[in-house]
């Protein structure tokens, strides 16, 4: 396997995560999470762990691998992680495009608001689905396009030039579950969510096609 790149990271924005996620963990987080992340078993990969929000909700069955390119998202989930005092999960710096595992090594891969700011979707969706087992489940949270409002949509579209500089390459268009049939799963179940005026969010499971 090719050893990953290592990101530069996002310092400050690392630093306002929390802060600035805290209404849609508030408000979904305590709903989603333990929906996705609680009725895992087994081998679990979760992408783009960020500060580690995730981790409180995985059952102690459960043998987590939590990637993150970002080294100051990497430092807060470890700071988190030692304060849950979780031995099941460990952590390792990798990008989604780039995962340093073997084929059809998990059980199950779990994304919570990242695939937004992968630089290569198609790829980081090829790379989930090459080391799930055939068996096994992609449990996604996003926030997508709003294509239910030529109005909304149209904003997104306009500000995600800015958007990506200041939200550490986040691009809040991006027709995710779309991308997520186009690399080849299956949907098992979907739900809509309001996370922000405007701004629509999906959670879900799906499987390998």
């Amino acid at each position: 396997m090719t050893v990953p790149q290592q990101e530069k990271g996002h310092r400050w924005f690392a630093a306002l995560y929390d802060r600035i996620g805290g209404r849609a963990e508030q408000h979904f987080g305590k709903t989603v999470r333990p929906r996705l992340m609680g009725e895992v078993r087994g081998r679990v990969l979760e992408i783009g762990a960020g500060t580690g929000a995730s981790f409180a909700h995985y059952p102690p069955e459960a043998q987590v691998v939590a990637t993150e390119p970002d080294p100051f998202m990497l430092e807060r989930a470890r700071r988190r992680l030692a304060e849950l005092g979780a031995s099941h999960i460990e952590l390792h710096q990798a990008p989604a495009e780039q995962l340093p595992f073997e084929n059809a090594s998990f059980d199950h891969v779990v994304s919570s608001l990242v695939l937004c700011t992968v630089p290569d979707l198609p790829r980081a969706l090829a790379e989930a689905r090459r080391i799930l087992k055939p068996e096994g489940t992609f449990r996604f949270w996003e926030h997508v396009r709003n294509d239910e409002s030529r109005f909304w949509g149209g904003v997104q579209d306009v500000i995600t030039p800015v958007w990506r500089w200041v939200g550490a390459g986040c691009h809040p268009n991006r027709r995710t579950q779309q991308a997520i049939e186009e690399a080849g799963f299956r949907i098992e179940w979907v739900e809509r969510v309001r996370l922000a005026p405007g701004t629509p969010g999906i959670y879900g499971v799906a499987r390998p096609g």
